[in-house]
């Protein structure tokens, strides 16, 4: 995954260099937009290399819950980022549009250049979610995901200095608002993902968690059911109560059935049991 993801990080960065140059050159704020959004798929393999790095620290005494959150906050940290470059695209684009700034120069190479990048893009994108699904990695099919956005973003770009061309000359600082609003709904998925991993939200349905329990042999009853963190790297943690004739022995097996169960089926990371006696009658 590291020798993909940096692969890939350079190959955003050509793209970021290139569609900057592109969008200086002509004074397009909808190509420069469209250069802000690839920039985060490089910040995005930046964090992702990051995360890699640190995730795969084991528990410690400072993390007995271990490192995985640092991925969830690098990406919290690249939303934020992103809501600075969709207001400072807006705040552009509504200027122009007000005070009547001269359109973009849509000169022939340099949109051949921008559609070579579209290009990349869509080679980017197909070889990141190829190998995400043979790794099996939730992290680059995300990741291509989030690509695959800026190859619509690259196209409505070369639509709108098409538009300019023809005599619509705002349509570079109306496609720029547009491209302002993709740049927030990739951030405001971003924040969807993470901001419940990060205030520990529950991560599975205590419904669920219950059902696998409660059928293991020589649980009574289910309670106290809490979970927390993010798919694959869940936390569960749960009380059942057995008959209290139930030897020590006997009950360590029981609750070692029921964190296998629950560990298995439902891909958590760690399931902790707590046995108690149940009431007598």
């Amino acid at each position: 995954m590291r020798r993909i993801l940096l692969w890939i990080l350079w190959a955003n960065l050509l793209l970021v260099a290139v569609k900057i140059a592109v969008g200086w050159k002509i004074g397009s704020l909808s190509v420069l937009g469209d250069a802000a959004h690839s920039g985060t798929d490089a910040l995005n393999n930046v964090v992702a290399l990051a995360a890699i790095y640190l995730a795969a620290a084991p528990p410690d005494e400072k993390h007995p819950y271990g490192h995985s959150k640092f991925e969830t906050l690098g990406a919290f940290i690249i939303a934020g980022m992103l809501s600075i470059t969709c207001f400072e695209l807006l705040r552009s684009a509504v200027s122009r549009l007000v005070q009547g700034a001269p359109p973009p120069r849509p000169e022939a190479i340099a949109v051949a250049v921008l559609a070579a990048t579209m290009v990349v893009n869509i080679g980017v994108a197909f070889y990141e979610r190829r190998r995400g699904l043979e790794l099996r990695s939730e992290l680059l099919t995300a990741d291509a995901r989030h690509t695959q956005a800026d190859v619509w973003i690259t196209l409505a770009v070369l639509a709108g200095l098409a538009l300019v061309r023809i005599g619509w000359e705002q349509a570079d600082s109306v496609l720029a608002i547009l491209v302002a609003f993709v740049v927030a709904r990739s951030g405001l998925l971003i924040l969807r993902s993470t901001v419940p991993v990060l205030v520990d939200e529950r991560a599975v349905d205590p419904e669920r968690i219950l059902k696998l329990a409660s059928g293991v042999k020589g649980v009574e009853t289910v309670s106290e059911i809490r979970s927390r963190g993010r798919p694959g790297e869940a936390f569960a943690e749960l009380t059942v109560r057995v008959n209290p004739t139930t030897s020590v022995r006997q009950a360590h097996t029981i609750a070692d059935e029921v964190e296998r169960r629950v560990a298995q089926e439902l891909n958590l990371r760690d399931v902790i049991v707590h046995v108690e006696p149940s009431e007598l009658h």
